[in-house]
């Protein structure tokens, strides 16, 4: 079965990252089959999009993301996650980063615009973070995303309640995949740049790819 195409953050080449004309730009491709986001919580509790804790790299603002209200975010383009859901085409296939800990108004936010847990996972770097979704019985699949793919790496995703690991695709070569796939878990990589790179890691076995630039034309 060939890998999802998930555009990173959307795409880039279009608009600021996360930003919903990214996100659009992103869609409108006919090889794309849909979207990794990041998200983190407003100053006043909203769910919003933004990958980095500060504005520093992308909006050229000094703040934190939890210093300034949705509305404030706003006006620097970065969306809400319900203004995101609002627009993503049902059929697109979602992979919803935390970057912060989750909050009600996040997941109550994605039961409303995502309920199908065919096309959805939920998604964080942090343990704690995967911890707190498994906890809170999620619908969705939840991947562990990782720097690397050690054995502690996929214990840890297993114990975790975890169906997938999401790594570096660096990290990934016959013997790391093999490892995960007999694990039982799904495979993703990130940040797939190349199309070689893509389909040599589709042979091994990887489901799918955050992917930006060329390989996300196909």
């Amino acid at each position: 079965m060939p890998a999802l195409r998930l555009a990173h953050r959307g795409d880039w080449r279009h608009a600021p990252e996360n930003s919903l004309a990214a996100l659009q730009a992103a869609l409108a491709n006919p090889s794309c089959d849909g979207l990794e986001i990041d998200v983190r919580t407003s100053a006043d509790g909203v769910p919003v999009l933004l990958h980095d804790e500060t504005l520093a790299r992308v909006q050229r603002r000094p703040e934190r993301v939890d210093e300034l209200a949705a509305a404030e975010l706003a006006a620097l383009a970065i969306p809400t996650l319900t203004e995101v859901l609002d627009i993503i085409d049902p059929r697109a296939f979602l992979d919803v980063e935390f970057k912060a800990p989750h909050t009600t108004a996040a997941l109550d936010a994605l039961r409303v615009g995502r309920g199908d847990p065919v096309r959805t996972v939920v998604s964080s770097f942090y343990p704690e973070i995967v911890a707190s979704l498994s906890h809170a019985r999620v619908p969705w699949p939840i991947w562990l995303n990782s720097h690397t793919l050690s054995p502690g790496v996929i214990e840890t995703a297993k114990d975790l309640g975890c169906c997938g690991v999401s790594a570096n695709w660096r990290a990934i070569d016959s013997r790391t995949a093999a490892a995960v796939l007999g694990a039982e878990l799904t495979l993703a990589a990130w940040p797939v740049r190349r199309r070689d790179t893509f389909r040599r890691l589709e042979r091994l076995g990887v489901s799918a790819m955050c992917v930006e630039g060329a390989a996300l034309d196909g």
